[in-house]
């Protein structure tokens, strides 16, 4: 049953907490919300330059058109 929750990448609880403990002590408890707001950000632009056309192609498409 161990066998097939590690092939399935099913996280329990233990493995949760563990990995919740090494990233508590790999950066600490004061670094950990800069890095959350990074990512959240980071989250944020890329949702916002996949909902929005790209310029450049758009401004290139219409000069040849108008060519």
């Amino acid at each position: 049953m161990l066998a097939n929750s590690i092939f399935l990448g099913i996280a329990g609880p233990w493995q949760i907490a563990v990995v919740v403990i090494l990233i508590l002590l790999l950066f600490g408890g004061k670094k950990i919300p800069e890095l959350m707001r990074g990512l959240g950000s980071g989250i944020k632009e890329f949702k916002d330059a996949t909902k929005e056309p790209n310029k450049d192609e758009t401004n290139s498409s219409i000069e040849k058109k108008q060519e």
